[in-house]
């Protein structure tokens, strides 16, 4: 990948509502060659989606997120990808990745509570015949995401000790 087109996207996945114009002049190209490269890399399945990145907190809509770490078992000659592809087609998983370490699998996955999530575990993922052991983690708080600080830096509101 040439560096003009890297900057293209680096552009896109910073703000996915920059304009063209404004690209063609950070990058020093005309407007519609970046035009023709985004073409070409949608149409390649580079960029796979445009996306927002909401604070749903603060949109008073909140969900419960965790990380659900998978120990899985595969079977001869058949790879991750069987499994992989039956995972991410839950719709509470947001994210599916393959780990080195400990773990195999790492999934993000959503609910409406804290109970709805583990019985999501409990019930469709627990009981996958590949699926040895699973441990959750339930995010308490998001303070970045996909590059974006949610929370800025808290006051500090307690008062200071002095001896």
């Amino acid at each position: 990948m040439d560096m003009k087109t890297r900057h293209i996207l680096e552009c896109l996945e910073a703000d996915a509502k920059i304009t063209h114009e404004k690209i063609a002049a950070l990058v020093g190209v005309s407007v519609e060659e970046v035009s023709r490269i985004i073409g070409e890399m949608e149409k390649n399945g580079i960029i796979r989606k445009y996306k927002t990145v909401i604070d749903w907190d603060l949109a008073g809509d909140e969900n419960v997120y965790a990380i659900i770490e998978l120990k899985v078992s595969l079977e001869r000659s058949v790879g991750y990808q069987a499994l992989v592809e039956r995972l991410y087609k839950f719709p509470e998983v947001r994210s599916v990745r393959l780990l080195s370490g400990q773990y195999d699998l790492s999934l993000t996955v959503s609910g409406r509570t804290m109970k709805e999530v583990a019985f999501f575990v409990a019930e469709k993922i627990s009981t996958l015949d590949q699926v040895q052991h699973t441990t959750t983690h339930f995010v308490l708080k998001t303070y970045k995401e996909d590059g974006v600080i949610l929370h800025e830096q808290e006051s500090v509101t307690r008062l200071p000790v002095t001896p």
